[in-house]
């Protein structure tokens, strides 16, 4: 999403400044300022200028935000606070921005004393309200896809796809599998954010920016594999299991709990008032689209080898050993796919 909406800058004629880790050639319009982001000094030194616009992609705790928050604010003329649709509670009906938080109705207490995604978010939202300033938008994106980036419930494009092209089973719970959801393209989430920022009408106010679509995540493994099967000459097989099994290898106990069971679908009637609401990407197009793109030169960023040996063990499968590339990741695998129980 990030990447989109800095192209998206740029080809408007913004001057643009990325933080980034990393040492980047700034190019057409887009400048690049070395340094962690996470990092107070460097933070502060950031915000030493006055910004019309600070859009903020980090992923903060909750105490981290709330020592930062006042200098973000005091450094611009508006603050676009990335939080998610996640903090929204289960509700049987279309959610809009006024939809009950997680937050504010849940009665689990073990839940509640973590820093838990969706928490952190909502309690972030608290202290932009809290502030004093109005200066702020608050932006909920729900799960957004790319070219770079396929989700499959909580998976990542490196828990499912990669096993898909290397011709092992997909390993999935047979409890999200049911549920309803929403897949928003990146692009399109960009556009959304572009049409709020430098919005004084905007300012104090919430927004998600997501697809009125929804899908099965049943009708959205369909959409993947009817691909692959294009580009493999076969169809990948699938392994359902149920939750219990499930969370043995991928244990995100409140991601699942408290938001891929849910079933969600969005009314965007309020970004609607700065965007088209019609010209978000189907989500069957832009998934095919998107997945096709990242076959033409698949690249994944890591492997999990203890949780692949898992799944191996589960579907009964084996990754030759030359496909791990060092020795200690070796190892693990063999540990966790014949020893582990």
């Amino acid at each position: 999403m990030g990447t989109h909406f800095v192209q998206l800058l740029s080809n408007n004629g913004n001057e643009t400044f990325v933080t980034s880790r990393t040492m980047r050639e700034s190019v057409c319009g887009i400048n690049y300022i070395q340094g962690n982001a996470h990092d107070l000094d460097f933070l502060q030194t950031v915000l030493h200028e006055q910004w019309d616009v600070i859009v903020d992609f980090m992923i903060y705790s909750t105490a981290t935000f709330k020592e930062r928050v006042n200098l973000l604010l005091e450094a611009t003329t508006q603050y676009v606070f990335l939080s998610s649709a996640r903090v929204y509670a289960d509700l049987d009906q279309p959610i809009t921005e006024n939809s009950p938080r997680l937050l504010d109705i849940s009665q689990d207490k073990e839940f509640l004393s973590t820093d838990e995604y969706s928490l952190t978010k909502a309690r972030q939202e608290d202290l932009l309200r809290n502030s004093g300033c109005k200066n702020w938008t608050i932006i909920r994106p729900y799960i957004t896809y790319s070219e770079n980036r396929l989700q499959l419930g909580v998976l990542e494009k490196e828990e499912w796809l990669y096993r898909a092209l290397h011709g092992r089973t997909i390993v999935f719970s047979s409890d999200i599998f049911s549920r309803i959801t929403t897949l928003t393209y990146g692009m399109d989430v960009s556009k959304g954010i572009m049409a709020v920022i430098g919005n004084s009408n905007t300012l104090g106010d919430t927004f998600h920016i997501t697809t009125e679509e929804f899908v099965s995540w049943k009708g959205l493994l369909t959409i993947y594999l009817e691909v692959l099967e294009k580009h493999l000459g076969h169809k990948p097989k699938v392994l359902l299991l149920n939750l219990k099994q499930f969370n043995k290898y991928y244990p995100a106990k409140y991601q699942i709990k408290y938001d891929r069971l849910f079933n969600r679908q969005f009314d965007n009637s309020k970004i609607s008032q700065y965007i088209n609401k019609n010209s978000f990407t189907p989500i069957e197009k832009g998934l095919k689209s998107c997945l096709e793109k990242f076959l033409k030169d698949p690249k994944f960023e890591y492997t999990n080898w203890k949780r692949e040996a898992l799944k191996d063990r589960l579907s009964k499968e084996y990754t030759p050993l030359k496909e791990i590339l060092s020795v200690k990741q070796k190892i693990k695998y063999l540990i966790f796919r014949y020893l582990y129980s």
